[in-house]
């Protein structure tokens, strides 16, 4: 994957440059949910603040900025987690 479209893909939110979950499983070619299984089950080997999820106003005004964010890939009631 180019650099240029990996540096689209991070943000910055509460002051922290993030990456979303669908955006970081979509670079390793996994499901979200396999992505955000993984990272729950091991949790022990990541810093605490590695991970955060979006308060449903932080999703609102990100989702703004998308054109889409493929439903497929995330349920309507499920937030992003942000990793840093």
């Amino acid at each position: 994957m180019e650099l240029q479209v990996i540096q689209k893909k991070i943000y910055e939110i509460r002051g922290h440059k993030v990456m979303l979950d669908f955006d970081l499983a979509d670079i390793y070619e996994v499901e979200t949910r396999a992505l955000n299984q993984a990272v729950k089950r091991n949790m022990d080997i990541f810093p605490l603040d590695f991970m955060f999820q979006l308060t449903e106003t932080e999703w609102k005004d990100m989702s703004s900025q998308f054109v889409m964010t493929l439903p497929s890939k995330r349920p309507k009631s499920a937030l992003p987690m942000a990793r840093s």
